[in-house]
């Protein structure tokens, strides 16, 4: 996350949203964000919502499925994820990563799946 200067800057009881900035470092080589540094922010949103919105003490959050499509370009400025729980059961939860950018236009839509796994 220090890598890519992902910062986490809004929670509430159901969602989780954290910023990247799009700069070279996150281009790919014609200068617009790269999908996998999306995919990064949004896994690291999701597993972080993961975290925070359920019983960790007994149990470790594992990631198990992620698909992502990118629908819009950025070149700039920062981007948003904001991670929102779809299911949230026993053994496995569905998080919705919607990525916006600044003037809230959809960037990427990010389903990622995790699982629950009982700590030993």
């Amino acid at each position: 996350m220090e890598t890519l200067e992902i910062e986490f800057i809004d929670v509430t009881d159901t969602t989780l949203v954290a910023r990247m900035p799009v700069t070279p470092k996150v281009h790919q080589p014609d200068g617009v964000l790269h999908g996998g540094a999306s995919v990064a922010l949004a896994e690291s949103v999701g597993s972080a919502a993961a975290f925070m919105f359920l019983d960790v003490e007994n149990v470790a959050i594992r990631g198990i499925e992620i698909s992502a499509n990118h629908v819009k370009a950025v070149r700039d400025g920062y981007v948003y994820a904001h991670a929102e729980v779809l299911h949230k059961g026993r053994t496995t939860q569905l998080w919705n990563i919607r990525i916006e950018n600044e003037e809230n236009q959809l960037v990427s839509m990010v389903k990622l799946t995790t699982l629950t796994l009982k700590k030993s």
